[in-house]
């Protein structure tokens, strides 16, 4: 009986270590790529064959790499992303979950209808649209940040608006109704009742939205040319976007330094973020 026990757990846990390491082994080699001063991706040894500080320096030293500036771009990109996408979001999913007007139904499968065709087949209208805008308002045009804020927060109002009315729909009318009796009005009703109930999912979306922004490439690629205006994940990229020039020591050394702060923020709201996918999956 042991040995069959044995042997049923011995190739889960070999499938679960075959997956760690499949996970983790991308992770290692750039990380060792980041000390080679050879500039070479460490593909050919397992082992470190040298080690050196050279590329990290070179992401502080070099006039033409200003690195700590694409990483505040990133930053508070990221940031105001996450906040006004939160805000315009609650406000959708509020209005959809509680309100009754004329072409609710409609506005919703509409959300829901453009969230389903991809995203990159939208790339070259965009990319006209903020051109011309471009000609009117140039701060919120093509190769601005203002621009690219607007993209992303027209990309992330569906998803945002449905995400967070799965979970007032699960908050009992009976509070809206005992609120309407005592006075409240709509917005009274949704800041101090279900902004308070729906904090954890609030969060939760605003971190994943922070993330997603953070590492977003496509579209940042696209958008930004000027050197000074890049977010990190285009700044590096231009490591390794030669064709015969391909430097990928600065570049591993940047993609670690950029994922510091990613993963601190990700460990010290983990917690959080369980608690706040699971909080709307039972109702009642």
């Amino acid at each position: 009986m042991k040995r069959a026990n044995f042997l049923s757990s011995l190739w889960k846990h070999a499938y679960a270590w075959v997956l760690i390491l499949f996970s983790v082994f991308p992770i290692y080699v750039v990380i060792v790529s980041s000390f080679d001063p050879t500039g070479g991706l460490a593909s050919s040894s397992l082992l470190p064959q040298r080690f050196s500080w050279e590329n990290y320096e070179i992401l502080f030293s070099s006039p033409t790499i200003p690195f700590m500036t694409w990483i505040l771009n990133s930053s508070y990109i990221a940031v105001l992303n996450a906040i006004l996408s939160i805000v315009i979001g609650a406000f959708s999913a509020f209005a959809f979950s509680r309100l009754r007007f004329k072409g609710r139904k409609a506005g919703l499968q509409a959300l829901l209808l453009v969230q389903v065709f991809p995203a990159f087949l939208a790339l070259a209208a965009i990319y006209v649209m903020m051109e011309r805008v471009y000609t009117i308002f140039p701060g919120i045009g093509l190769g601005s940040h203002g621009g690219l804020l607007l993209i992303y927060l027209g990309g992330s109002m569906g998803v945002n608006a449905w995400l967070l009315k799965g979970f007032i729909d699960s908050i009992p009318m009976e509070l809206d109704e005992a609120a309407k009796i005592d006075g409240a009005t709509p917005f009274q009703i949704f800041w101090q009742i279900f902004v308070p109930l729906s904090a954890p999912v609030l969060a939760v979306t605003a971190l994943l939205s922070f993330i997603g922004t953070f590492n977003e490439f496509v579209l940042a690629s696209l958008f930004l040319q000027d050197v000074q205006l890049r977010t990190v994940a285009v700044g590096l990229q231009s490591f390794v976007g030669a064709q015969f020039g391909a430097n990928w020591g600065p570049f591993a050394a940047g993609s670690i330094l950029a994922s510091v702060p990613l993963v601190a923020l990700f460990l010290f709201a983990q917690r959080y973020i369980i608690g706040g996918l699971v909080s709307g999956s039972v109702k009642g």
